[in-house]
């Protein structure tokens, strides 16, 4: 391997030290038209291998802008379907680092069959072993569905471009006015982004990734825990608002790797380990604090459009790869505007069939409100949650007392209302109702989470749910 090549460098840094075993190295394009024969293609412009990260086996390949501008050919891709071959038959996941022009002109139909190709290998990875994108250089037109059929997408904030259409093509739109291929755009507003950061800072964080991951969906992520099972954590029980916090302080070692954090910041996801055991976790989220504890941004405790579907991916994730799912919910409806009617009802669906549908051990703790069906669809013990916690200052019902007490006793006065209110939250809307109803199974401290929470998953370890025999669902 070229040790020049921003490509072999990128892999160099993101792998073990002298990890790195290079397969196909040789293989240059067989295409001779337009020019093409007299250009050196060294490995067709991408380099192919696997090496270990911490010890774990992982695939990886590196496209080499400095080779035909890292374009996609027929051996190009015939490197990198080999490379899933192989993840496929091993069972390691598959790293793919992006700088390229996309499709390589001069090979035409090859070049075409070749991209066809890789999404089919693709495909048939999903679910199986998992996939990591991280974007250098361009990525633009077909290419761009290479990060967007993978698992997980990293992109260097400064440089790097991801488009199909690129910002100048589109009406009215040149990139001074929005750049809708930069990383901001694409990690904030399209939502395909999961971290953004400098090129060593990807790749560092690519590593910690790989480290909360199965290598494939028959394999177990787990590790020793030396954080103490029975911590107290009193700073909980302040944490309703950031829920990013509170799973930083709920995790083995306070460490949370948060995905898509940049995009429906309402609904938070990622990864923590508890008792050493990787757990997807998902969260409402109502604040922004800083590192200094200031709050920075405001949300409403509702489902947005955004967050149901953000949430809903990564819990179709976890339980293809088997990963408990634990969620932490505070809601009380759905977010009331026009732009989010246009989609709301299809993404709460889908938010509330990725629930349903996952058999992996799903542990739910109600930390604020649950309100409406909007609670229900946030892993409810209706569509399926193993246990429900919720802590004692919890809110559980059809909606806040003192707008049932409105509904129930309009024009009565706002002594009455009042009087009702206080009666309607201790009969129907605390967590003690409903535990007396069977819809919570334990009432639990906040500060007391963590432990209850690690009880609960070893309980559910062995945990086997067997559902209608189908093809798949449609929704």
């Amino acid at each position: 391997m070229s040790t020049t090549s921003k490509a072999s460098q990128r892999i160099e840094a993101l792998l073990d030290a002298n990890s790195f075993v290079e397969i196909g190295a040789l293989v240059s394009a067989r295409a001779t038209d337009f020019n093409l024969k007299q250009n050196e293609t060294p490995s067709d412009g991408v380099i192919t291998g696997y090496g270990v990260i911490d010890g774990n086996p992982v695939y990886v390949y590196s496209q080499d802008a400095s080779v035909l501008n890292g374009t996609v050919g027929e051996m190009h891709a015939k490197k990198i379907t080999k490379l899933y071959d192989l993840a496929m038959k091993t069972g390691a996941p598959v790293i793919g680092l992006i700088d390229s022009a996309g499709l390589r002109l001069q090979e035409a139909t090859d070049a075409l069959n070749a991209f066809g190709e890789i999404y089919m290998k693709q495909t048939l990875a999903s679910g199986v072993i998992p996939q990591i994108t991280a974007i250098f250089g361009t990525c633009g037109g077909g290419l761009a569905l290479f990060p967007t059929m993978t698992d997980f997408t990293f992109m260097e904030g400064k440089s790097a471009k991801l488009f199909v259409n690129a910002p100048n093509a589109l009406d009215g739109n040149n990139t001074s006015k929005c750049d809708s291929s930069a990383a901001k755009f694409q990690a904030e507003e399209a939502g395909i982004v999961d971290v953004v950061a400098d090129e060593a800072d990807v790749l560092a964080q690519i590593r910690a990734l790989i480290g909360f991951l199965p290598a494939n969906n028959e394999d177990f992520c787990m590790e020793d825990c030396m954080d103490d099972l029975n911590r107290v954590n009193p700073e909980l029980a302040n944490c309703v608002g950031d829920t990013s916090v509170a799973l930083s302080i709920i995790a083995d070692d306070n460490n949370f790797f948060e995905v898509k954090a940049d995009y429906a910041k309402s609904m938070v996801t990622g990864f923590i380990k508890l008792n050493g055991t990787t757990v997807g976790c998902v969260a409402n989220r109502t604040e922004v604090c800083d590192e200094e504890g200031k709050v920075v941004e405001k949300f409403d405790a509702v489902l947005t459009k955004q967050g149901c579907e953000k949430a809903a991916d990564f819990v179709n994730f976890c339980d293809a790869f088997g990963i408990p799912v634990l969620t932490l919910t505070n809601v009380k409806g759905y977010e009331a505007t026009m732009c989010s009617e246009k989609g709301i009802a299809k993404a709460a669906a889908k938010l509330t069939y990725a629930f349903a549908n996952a058999t992996v051990a799903k542990v739910n703790v109600i930390i604020g409100k649950a309100y409406g069906t909007a609670y229900v669809a946030m892993n409810s013990k209706a569509i399926g949650a193993d246990i429900t916690m919720a802590w004692p200052n919890a809110e559980i019902g059809t909606m806040d007392a003192k707008l049932a007490a409105k509904i129930m006793y309009e024009g009565q006065g706002a002594d009455v209302i009042d009087e009702k209110a206080a009666e309607y939250a201790a009969l129907q809307t605390s967590a003690l109702s409903a535990a007396k109803r069977g819809y919570v199974d334990q009432v639990v401290e906040a500060a007391d989470t963590r432990k209850y929470v690690i009880g609960a998953f070893e309980m559910l370890f062995t945990k086997s749910e067997d559902r209608p025999d189908k093809k798949h669902g449609t929704v």
